[in-house]
């Protein structure tokens, strides 16, 4: 599995998944936080997906993005 979607599908995936979870990005990043303590980011989205009963391709792309937004908001 992939964990790199193109940008447009990347995009698509993040602005659905309030929608298709129940869940805002917030409460997501804050369950990666969380969560097990991967070294690899493939391993992460697995949990991810298995833990909380979300496609792999949503799992991925939350991971990413939570990298993303990790490398941004840095102090």
């Amino acid at each position: 599995m992939s964990l790199n979607h193109s940008p447009e599908l990347h995009k698509n995936l993040i602005a659905r998944i309030p929608t298709v979870t129940g869940r805002g990005l917030p409460e997501w990043f804050e369950a990666i936080e969380s969560g097990p303590s991967f070294l690899r980011c493939d391993e992460r989205a697995n949990w991810l997906a298995d833990e909380h009963g979300i496609s792999h391709g949503y799992a991925a792309a939350l991971v990413q993005e939570h990298g993303r937004h990790r490398r941004e908001h840095r102090y």
